[in-house]
């Protein structure tokens, strides 16, 4: 079978979708879900600095959940803006992930970069003083580091896919849990509520409706382009 056609490579990240969901409360898939919380407070941090601010910390916790601790001067755009780059962005380095996994030929130094970023992100983790999520971030990092040095290029391939499409699923699913089926509990929503005189429940919803379509977007595309693997 031709990995490079449009049809395999979705029914490859089908199958990869039915393997998260069979596992989803598994250990398996908890560090994938912590990955998406470090995207996430990232994405919040990254924000805050394009708006002139600094990143003071960034807490991991074992239950799945974190903050971004920053100095920004607050406007409502940089305010606005840094507050939807949690979800959103997270959606967006996920995508990215995806699609680069399913477009290069080079999957490892994908890994690589990961690596990078995440060793670079675990300073600011370290910070916090927290030290589950310094383990666990630089632990990520690492790995992603030694997998670059010996590990396969078909272990890439499926490893990266497998990441980044599962990191888009669990973005829909966390908005959903967050700021759709619980309110008022201080989320990004909530201040983006405050902001602007809409509820939370209306953002919650507008995010999952950007998040369903990048995600058709991308999948349209890996259909349409698959492009090449391996060199």
């Amino acid at each position: 079978m031709n990995v490079t056609n449009g049809k395999f490579q979705i029914l490859y990240l089908a199958i990869m979708i039915i393997i998260a969901a069979l596992f989803w409360n598994t250990f398996f898939i908890y560090p994938i879900k912590l990955f998406v919380v470090m995207l996430h407070e990232m994405s919040h941090g990254l924000m805050a600095v394009l708006f002139g601010g600094t990143i003071l910390q960034i807490q991991i916790d074992p239950e799945i959940g974190g903050y971004c601790q920053y100095t920004m001067e607050p406007t409502f755009w940089g305010s606005f803006m840094t507050a939807s780059a949690g979800y959103l962005g997270s959606l967006f380095w996920g995508t990215l992930i995806l699609v680069l996994a399913v477009k290069s030929k080079k999957d490892k130094y994908i890994s690589l970069v990961i690596g990078l970023v995440l060793l670079w992100l675990s300073y600011f983790v370290l910070k916090s003083g927290e030290l589950f999520g310094t383990i666990m971030t630089a632990g990520l990092g690492v790995f992603m580091l030694i997998a670059f040095k010996y590990f396969s290029p078909i272990f890439h391939d499926l490893w990266l896919k497998f990441l980044g499409i599962t990191s888009c699923f669990y973005v829909i699913l966390d908005i959903k849990d967050d700021l759709i089926d619980r309110t008022n509990i201080g989320s990004d929503a909530d201040q983006i509520a405050e902001l602007t005189g809409f509820s939370s429940q209306l953002i919650g919803v507008t995010w999952i409706l950007i998040a369903v379509f990048t995600l058709f977007i991308a999948l349209r595309y890996i259909y349409r382009h698959p492009g090449e693997r391996f060199n």
